[in-house]
């Protein structure tokens, strides 16, 4: 028995004294290997490189010598009108047409129902991979791809951010009593996600795979702890890369995993502005990654010319739907906000205050559903209105564009303590974004940013209740202080006062007075021809609203 105890501490000694994964020993690529990655595409099919960009970089990279593959991040289907208008069809197709090696759905991909992207993804001529998206607790895609290029094989780890139970719409996910088919290993502290990942990465390499790249749609937000990028390499060790999507933005970092190893982390932004890239070197197996960017305001298929054949396939599936959506509506006297017109984020990028501020487009967008209704309230949440509109012409795509998810909108009669909770939940994250943030018509609030948040929420990221005091103070609706024990009507779209969208579960109990026919962006149409005459004018001039919305960020002087 000693002796086997002195083999096998002499086996445990030899194995720390061997170079850990990632070092001089690994397996060296017979010629350089290219991984171009694409994330949060959002329907961007012709814009910026477009598909018929990508196509051109790709065989660039081919011709040159290079072993190329080709992967997404997530939330590619949804966000524009050729997404809503064919369920995700059109861009799914494309991306077959594009010849994807593998991809990852984002929290998007199921933002038409967890069965219409379970369709798509049989329809996909690629596979997609997740090592944390379970039914009944088993998962449902293969948690990994081990693919061999150049002599050497690369594993594919696919990780989708666990806060899509609420991203998304969250009945999407449950039966019909309420109770959760699917999850996302999700957990207060994370541990149940970072252990679906190490196992993942584990089992990749068991299958042989000398480099580990995890496809993930994380993001880098402090708001999205405990599932950012950093927090999941912070737990986990074996991943040579992070390619990463969900926040848009195009960071690169290097940062220390659990072992104390550096790990790159690159994201490429969205809308196809910039395509991604990791190569691993034939000359010493080192691991790099970077960005093609794209800064002009004309596509590279427009400038270029470009008639290749996913130029043709874009084209192609496109242009019917282009035209029905090219109809003039009317016109804006300004830009209607999404992103801060001044302010910027360290990085560069714009800052979202469509999701943490008062902005002249979330007025527009509240003011249309409480003008369609006749409710007393409007509300939306601040991460369902995508994108911003430069002043000038309106067009059926634009708005379609601004709210491209197809809800319809839900008018429910809640109570004055209902709607307090409602918006303390929407400013929790205040001054981070949250999608969540809540747009208002009809309502006056101040958030008191000096507060921290009291709000708890259950494991689901549902919210559950505010434990100490109200960041919102000072609420008005129509002119009058709220009233606690007063009811009023309220028009929202469905996903968030009906399926507890973004774990908005303030609502629950209100007594259901209409569900329209028509959509959110039909009824936002309707008002700029209607009500406003076809000019979005005066009243939404100013980039940061009219004052709905306060903060408050120091507490008020002691009265004498």
């Amino acid at each position: 028995m000693k002796r086997i105890h002195l083999i096998v501490t002499i086996c445990l000694a030899l194995c720390l004294l061997l170079p850990a994964a990632g070092a001089e020993e690994r397996a060296k690529p017979e010629q350089d290997i290219l991984v171009l990655f694409t994330s949060d595409v959002h329907c961007g099919v012709d814009q910026n490189f477009g598909y018929a960009g990508l196509q051109a970089v790709r065989n660039a990279a081919a011709a040159s010598g290079k072993q190329v593959l080709l992967v997404d991040n997530g939330d590619a289907i949804q966000g524009e009108s050729i997404g809503i208008l064919s369920q995700g069809q059109i861009s799914l197709e494309l991306m077959n047409a594009m010849g994807y090696d593998v991809a990852i759905p984002g929290n998007h991909e199921f933002d038409y129902g967890v069965n219409r992207f379970l369709e798509l993804a049989e329809m996909a001529d690629f596979p997609y991979i997740c090592c944390n998206f379970r039914k009944n607790g088993e998962l449902y895609f293969p948690p990994y791809l081990v693919v061999e290029r150049g002599g050497v094989r690369i594993g594919f780890v696919g990780a989708t951010t666990p806060s899509t139970l609420t991203s998304s719409n969250p009945t999407y996910f449950q039966d019909e009593n309420g109770n959760y088919l699917y999850d996302f290993c999700q957990s207060g502290d994370g541990e149940r996600f970072y252990a679906a990942v190490q196992q993942a990465v584990d089992g990749a390499r068991a299958e042989g795979a000398d480099y580990v790249i995890l496809l993930a749609h994380l993001g880098d937000e402090a708001s999205y702890y405990p599932y950012s990028y950093a927090d999941v390499l912070a737990h986990t060790t074996g991943i040579d890369a992070l390619l990463d999507g969900h926040s848009h933005d195009t960071n690169k970092a290097v940062m220390k995993n659990r072992d104390g190893q550096d790990v790159v982390r690159q994201a490429c932004g969205t809308k196809m502005a910039c395509i991604g890239w990791l190569r691993i070197s034939a000359a010493d197996g080192a691991v790099d990654t970077g960005l093609y960017t794209w800064n002009n305001s004309v596509s590279v298929p427009d400038l270029l010319g470009l008639d290749n054949e996913m130029a043709r396939e874009v084209r192609a599936h496109t242009e019917a739907v282009n035209r029905d959506l090219a109809e003039v509506i009317g016109v804006t006297h300004a830009p209607l906000m999404v992103d801060d017109p001044v302010a910027r984020e360290e990085s560069g990028r714009p800052i979202r205050i469509i999701r943490r501020a008062e902005s002249n487009l979330g007025d527009l967008c509240t003011d249309a559903l409480r003008a369609a209704t006749g409710a007393d309230i409007g509300l939306m949440g601040g991460g369902n209105i995508r994108v911003g509109l430069p002043a000038g012409e309106l067009t059926v795509r634009d708005i379609l564009n601004v709210t491209p998810f197809g809800n319809r909108v839900a008018v429910l009669e809640v109570t004055g303590r209902q709607l307090l909770d409602a918006l303390e939940w929407g400013a929790h994250s205040v001054p981070l974004e949250s999608g969540g943030f809540l747009q208002v018509s009809g309502v006056t609030y101040e958030i008191h940013t000096y507060l921290e948040s009291s709000c708890t929420h259950d494991e689901y990221g549902m919210f559950t209740g505010v434990a100490g005091e109200y960041r919102v103070r000072n609420v008005t609706v129509g002119g009058e202080p709220l009233d606690l024990d007063k009811t009023y009507t309220l028009a929202g779209q469905d996903y968030t006062l009906l399926q507890h969208g973004d774990g908005l579960t303030a609502f629950d109990g209100a007594r259901l007075i209409e569900l329209t026919q028509e959509l959110d962006y039909e009824l936002i149409i309707r008002y700029i021809r209607e009500n406003l005459s076809g000019v979005v004018g005066e009243a939404y001039v100013a980039p940061y609203g009219q004052e709905r919305i306060v903060a408050v960020p120091e507490p008020p002087a002691p009265q004498p």
